[in-house]
């Protein structure tokens, strides 16, 4: 699978002893959609900043599209759409006009801002004064700006920032439409883990500047293949004592729960039938674990 992002030891400091990311190596496969998770700090900004040429790297350690980044500058970024931190609005001026302003700085057409209006969902809002619009709906005209002539690859640093949940989704659907409808490689970083469990094909896992995992999300799963399964039934203390010979390890977290540590996901199947064929009433079953126990787990320095 081709790469159309891929850094090679990529570091970069700020000064001489304050070094933000320490040989950083990422493979974004084209058509995938790319969660760049970390705490605040780990380096997620600054990554983005490289990529998009905010910042001069200090080294020759970025290929986009195959070639070295500091090669193809600027002309590179008529194939990137970007939005790092808070988009550059103009609140005075309508949608439409921003939009224009965009297409006239970039020499592209304004017959696409009518399509690009329907595609991020602002069609009936286009010539409203940005200044009325909601959070998400300005979040929302900032990726259409940055789709205006039409991008292979769009770079998002914490699109979703400050959204209510229905503005989060409302990103969420739109990145992935873009993504299966018009073939967008999307590179986002965030610190929203369950957004991105939700959205993203692969995951890059960053924690004080040193990348900590990198795959697909059915690979990161793999690596923690334990299932920790929490059963709601009838009277925790009495089961537990019946089934500890065969389930070494469970443990009674109240009157009516137990959670069993299994070895894989493949064995929760036998063990809810074998507490059925035993006469447990089960009223609930809960797996535990999920990109946030990973992400925790890869951080934890004390692990």
């Amino acid at each position: 699978m081709v790469n159309i992002i891929e850094t090679t030891a990529l570091s970069f400091g700020y000064g001489r002893h304050k070094k933000v990311l320490d040989n950083v190596s990422l493979h974004i496969p084209e058509g995938a959609i790319y969660g760049f998770l970390g705490p605040n700090g780990a380096g997620k900004s600054t990554t983005m900043r490289l990529l998009t040429g905010i910042i001069p790297e200090q080294g020759n350690a970025i290929r986009l599209f195959g070639e070295p980044l500091r090669q193809q500058m600027p002309g590179v970024f008529s194939k990137i759409g970007s939005l790092v931190e808070q988009p550059a609005l103009y609140l005075h001026l309508s949608g439409i006009d921003n939009l224009r302003y965009i297409a006239r700085l970039r020499g592209v057409s304004p017959k696409r801002i009518p399509a690009m209006l329907e595609l991020v969902g602002l069609a009936n809002d286009g010539k409203r004064k940005v200044k009325q619009y909601s959070l998400g709906m300005k979040q929302r005209l900032a990726i259409a700006m940055a789709l205006l002539d039409e991008p292979a690859l769009l770079l998002l640093d914490e699109p979703v920032n400050g959204l209510d949940p229905n503005g989060i989704q409302e990103i969420r659907q739109l990145l992935m439409r873009l993504n299966r409808e018009n073939g967008v490689t999307i590179f986002v970083s965030s610190h929203l883990l369950p957004e991105i469990e939700k959205m993203c094909t692969h995951v890059g896992i960053i924690h004080n500047g040193q990348l900590k995992f990198e795959g697909r999300m059915d690979e990161l799963s793999a690596r923690f293949a334990t299932a920790n399964i929490v059963v709601t039934l009838g009277d925790a203390v009495r089961w537990a004592e019946r089934l500890e010979p065969l389930y070494p390890g469970l443990m009674v977290l109240h009157a009516r729960q137990i959670r069993f540590m299994l070895p894989t996901k493949e064995a929760v199947p036998g063990m809810v039938r074998s507490l059925v064929d035993a006469g447990a009433d089960i009223y609930e079953l809960r797996m535990e674990g999920g990109l946030e126990d990973w992400f925790m787990s890869l951080i934890d320095t004390n692990k």
